[in-house]
């Protein structure tokens, strides 16, 4: 049970929801306190589980015709796991909840519910945004945003014009990761009767909206504050291997799994220099 869940909240894509809490928290408040540590630990494992955990339930149907499902891309979860995993995301996640509305204020209480609800909307049945084309890429770029945006109200940041454009940028960047992993599933998604954005306007014009995404996103970074320019830089990888699949066809679609696997080594290196950067503000901005 333990290593079905494991692999069903995608350890691979913790660091992905936590890291924008951290980052945003930390640089508000410059200090470590108890409302990062517990912050930052929902958002690395409670979050994922409950977002991808109620995903693979909810997916099974189509995670049966999807071979890249049953390892670190995505739990294939038995039907005997189903209940078990939907119990263990709300009382892995409740305790978190309550702490922090305890600790918050009414704007930190609405972020976080927003960002709740596009955890459980994107999959549950009667909701199921992941479904709704366009509204799927919008709801899976809010899972990763919403965490850095309830750092900062917590933490009660400025919300400068600067931080904005980071913020977008940020938003374009989760839109297009969302974008470009579903061209991968069009096939399986297709036999399964499931809608999304690749399903709707097919692979090869889903591919290219991620290029598109992920470039307008490096054109935002160049107008927030230094060092902030030079993560610009970091989306002309993602930029290239998401161009490669520039003419895919639906027929070859899966083949974007390719792109999608280095997408996730990516993610490892992006965020290290990331990282770097923040030091690096921390340091102007002492």
């Amino acid at each position: 049970m333990i290593k079905a869940l494991f692999v069903s909240s995608r350890p691979l894509s913790w660091i992905n929801t936590a890291f924008p809490f951290a980052a945003a928290y930390f640089m508000t408040v410059r200090e470590i306190d108890l409302v990062f540590v517990v912050g930052t630990i929902y958002f690395l494992i409670p979050y994922n589980l409950a977002m991808y955990g109620i995903n693979d339930v909810f997916d099974y149907e189509s995670d049966l015709r999807n071979p890249r499902k049953g390892g670190v891309e995505g739990a294939l979860l038995d039907r005997s796991m189903h209940k078990p995993t939907l119990w263990a995301a709300l009382l892995t996640n409740v305790p978190f909840l309550v702490f922090l509305l305890v600790v918050g204020n009414p704007l930190s209480w609405l972020v976080l519910a927003i960002s709740v609800f596009a955890v459980i909307a994107y999959s549950a049945p009667g909701l199921r945004f992941k479904e709704r084309p366009f509204v799927d890429s919008i709801t899976s770029s809010t899972h990763f945003v919403s965490p850095a945006i309830y750092g900062f109200v917590f933490a009660g940041a400025v919300f400068t014009p600067q931080l904005w454009m980071l913020l977008a940028a940020f938003f374009l960047w989760g839109l297009a990761s969302h974008a470009f992993g579903a061209v991968q599933d069009v096939i399986a998604d297709r036999e399964a009767q499931i809608d999304s954005i690749a399903t709707v306007i097919g692979a090869r014009a889903t591919a290219r909206l991620a290029v598109l995404a992920y470039w307008f996103a490096g054109v935002l970074l160049l107008f927030t504050d230094w060092p902030g320019p030079l993560a610009a830089i970091l989306a002309l990888p993602y930029v290239v291997v998401c161009a490669v699949f520039w003419n895919i066809t639906d027929a070859a679609a899966e083949s974007a799994n390719r792109g999608w696997k280095k997408f996730l080594a990516l993610n490892f290196i992006s965020g290290f220099f990331v990282t770097m950067l923040l030091i690096w503000y921390g340091f102007v901005t002492a």
